[in-house]
């Protein structure tokens, strides 16, 4: 069972079973207005994601179909959520989750929208959109 918390503690969280995903680098302007640089996060399917601390998170729609979840305390960046009915996904910030992850990026999102000041060549795949 994999575990995380933010920065100071008010929120903590455990992810039932294995991930399903791998995680992926998100360089859009939100995201990297969000986090200070591009996100890296992962998909956690709803049900297998387990809270403490709830009441310390405060959501911000950030746009249409999409919310964003932070630590109310310390400020840091927690999940990112479609609004949409039916989806079955929060995707969690990477940097939350206690090591050993067991987890490596899988790809690039929005490059075409990533800050100017630094390159990827990681090799890993990079993609326009998602």
């Amino acid at each position: 069972m994999l575990k995380g918390k933010c920065l100071c503690g008010a929120v903590s969280f455990e992810v039932e079973g294995e991930l399903e995903h791998a995680p992926e680098a998100c360089h859009c302007s939100q995201c990297r207005r969000t986090a200070g640089h591009f996100l890296a996060a992962v998909n956690v399917r709803r049900t297998a994601l387990k809270l403490s601390g709830e009441d310390n998170v405060s959501w911000y729609q950030s746009s249409e179909k999409v919310e964003r979840g932070f630590c109310c305390v310390c400020g840091s960046t927690l999940f990112w959520k479609p609004n949409m009915e039916g989806y079955q996904w929060t995707a969690v910030a990477m940097g939350l989750f206690d090591p050993p992850t067991g987890s490596r990026l899988s790809k690039h999102t929005f490059v075409g929208d990533k800050g100017d000041y630094y390159d990827i060549d990681d090799g890993l795949p990079q993609s326009l959109s998602f």
